[in-house]
């Protein structure tokens, strides 16, 4: 086996055929070096039924995992890396969105020895206006904060040779961000640029609570920023204590506040108030993350693995 494409399927039952349909062309293509590795992360629908039916039927291996419940899609990609037994693996969406014929730039490139990891960036996005502006908020925030190297468009999908893989697995880290840390590892990096086409079936699992989520888990995970904006928020509320002190001390030797102690307790009790507070969930969300990491739980639990000749395993 050469080559292993890695599939997190999540509701994703009205792309199923499709999808089947593109990784057999795909295959064709690799002249029949390919396995595909479904991970059903928890999926509530008929996605495992489908993809298990239509595995009977493919001219290429075929493994399926299945998570015991959501766990993410990173931990999904994860779950599929480790159980991939080919030389160089790709990662592709299952709603389609990205170009199954990425995959192939992918690989040429990889087994080229171009590069160790080769990342899809997106030139262009057929999606909702919504949709695009709320994700150029996103990765431009995400640029800015946590990864100054991603690319403009963000990254959904990326493929990379054995070594990568294997150092990328070792990184076992909770509430992480596998996108953040594909970039923190370094290596040869190639990025291959691709229109991201409309969504045919279904609704976007990617939720603006999971965005939301993502981004909290890429900043504590990768930056200090937050730290550091607090010391500087600190710095600022002293310094404008400092200059209301005065003011206030001057009123009251002008004979300006007559009741005594009143302006200076309630500047006081509010400025360093608020910024105990803001400095308490900073700190408080370390500790959390610190506490999660100490579990060592795994990212992702399989339940069950099928494999193309029908054989099943309990993982």
């Amino acid at each position: 086996m050469k080559f292993s494409v890695v599939i997190p399927v999540y509701k994703n039952e009205g792309s199923i055929p499709r999808l089947v349909e593109a990784l057999s062309g795909i295959s064709r293509q690799l002249n029949g070096q390919m396995e595909a590795v479904f991970v059903v992360d928890g999926s509530p629908d008929r996605s495992f039924e489908l993809l298990r039916n239509a595995s009977r039927n493919l001219s290429f291996p075929v493994q399926i995992l299945v998570h015991s419940r959501n766990f993410g899609s990173f931990p999904a990609i994860r779950s599929g890396l480790a159980a991939a037994r080919g030389e160089y693996f790709g990662v592709m969406a299952a709603d389609l969105q990205e170009p199954p014929e990425l995959l192939i730039e992918f690989f040429s490139s990889l087994a080229g020895d171009e590069c160790d990891v080769v990342i899809g960036t997106r030139d262009s996005r057929k999606d909702p206006l919504s949709s695009r502006l709320a994700s150029t908020i996103f990765w431009s925030l995400y640029r800015r904060m946590v990864v100054h190297d991603m690319p403009v468009g963000g990254v959904d999908v990326f493929g990379c040779n054995r070594a990568f893989r294997d150092q990328l697995l070792q990184l076992e880290e909770s509430r992480s961000s596998l996108i953040a840390l594909i970039f923190w590892l370094g290596f040869r990096r190639k990025l291959c640029g691709y229109q991201r086409l409309q969504r045919q079936e279904g609704v976007s699992g990617w939720t603006l609570r999971k965005k939301i989520d993502y981004m909290m888990d890429s900043m504590f995970a990768f930056t200090d920023l937050p730290i550091r904006l607090l010391i500087r928020i600190g710095a600022a509320g002293s310094f404008i204590s400092t200059l209301l002190g005065l003011s206030i001390l001057g009123a009251r030797i002008a004979g300006a506040i007559t009741v005594p102690g009143y302006a200076a307790t309630m500047l006081v009790v509010l400025m360093l108030g608020a910024l105990n507070l803001l400095g308490l969930g900073l700190v408080g969300t370390y500790a959390w993350r610190a506490y999660e990491n100490s579990k060592r739980r795994p990212l992702a639990v399989v339940s069950l693995k099928l494999q193309t000749d029908g054989v099943v395993l309990h993982g």
